[in-house]
């Protein structure tokens, strides 16, 4: 089998075109995003989200379990499931305190080369910021999933509030636009490394996009 390495900005269509991709090829699926979102709750319930010198320690010792099922996605902070909570706007306002922080970034790239190890064999699809550069530079595939900055907005405030309207792109910008200032100070997702595939999606339904990347795979896989 393979990995396939997927980054791209918010509203990319990253996670859906890889959770599509997984379930389609019957692989795993890992969204690295949901476990910054999982230690922004884990570091704000310890107190400790001004706090950059704390968090390393606690995120290295954070009870995350996640759910490699690209159709049933369950996170979990020991026995309490946090699946909706870290989807929440306030998390999502909140979590690149804690995603710029780089020793909190390096606790969990190992936490996630580790699954990656797990299930090379069985098949991956992984998906966040520094996914082709960092976690798996050695992925058989390693895309990046862009689109337009219009683009972006709308999908996500449809995904969010059901609607693409000003006011709710208005809504939604910050979120949007601001974290991906904020991490772009600290992973590649922006642009294409040198061997990395750019895949733009702006124009691209869901399904045109997955066939994009799935066209990638090698022939043994």
């Amino acid at each position: 089998m393979t990995v396939i390495a997927i980054d791209g900005p918010s509203g990319s269509g990253k996670s859906t075109v890889a959770k599509a991709l997984a379930t389609q090829l019957g692989w795993a699926y890992l969204d690295t995003g949901a476990m910054y979102r999982a230690a922004a709750v884990w570091v704000r319930r310890a107190g400790a989200l001004d706090s950059p010198e704390r968090m390393p320690e606690l995120v290295r010792d954070m009870p995350l379990r996640i759910s490699l099922d690209p159709g049933d996605q369950r996170v979990f902070l020991g026995d309490d499931p946090v699946t909706d909570v870290i989807r929440s706007s306030e998390v999502s306002a909140l979590v690149s305190k804690v995603s710029t922080v780089i020793p909190v970034r390096q606790v969990l790239v190992a936490r996630q080369r580790e699954l990656v190890a797990e299930r090379r064999e069985a098949g991956i699809v992984v998906e966040g910021r520094d996914i082709t550069t960092v976690v798996a530079p050695d992925a058989e595939v390693r895309v990046l999933i862009a689109a337009s900055p219009e683009v972006r907005l709308r999908r996500r405030a449809l995904d969010q509030l059901g609607r693409g309207d000003a006011d709710a792109l208005a809504a939604t910008a910050d979120e949007v636009l601001r974290r991906d200032r904020d991490d772009a100070t600290v992973a590649e997702f922006m642009a294409a490394p040198p061997g990395v595939t750019l895949v733009d999606s702006s124009d691209l339904t869901v399904d045109e996009t997955v066939a994009a990347v799935a066209a990638l795979l090698p022939e043994r896989a």
